[in-house]
């Protein structure tokens, strides 16, 4: 699984790990871990991280589908 999250961050003023950690309650050793695709949050976590940004689910993170 992919995300969109450092680019969702630099398009709202350049949110720091920090800031989006607070927000959703997490460390921001927390937040690094899911960009660099380390990790992957909890269902509600992830949809905290889309309401922070105002998206969808599936615009913060993407499952590569297999081609048929």
């Amino acid at each position: 699984m992919t995300n969109s999250i450092r680019t969702l961050r630099a398009a709202h003023d350049e949110m720091t790990q920090a800031e989006l950690a607070r927000r959703i309650g997490v460390t921001r050793q927390t937040v690094i871990a899911i960009e660099q695709g380390r990790y992957s949050p909890s269902l509600e976590m992830a949809f905290q991280i889309a309401d922070v940004f105002g998206v969808t689910l599936t615009d913060v993170f993407h499952y590569p589908r297999e081609s048929s």
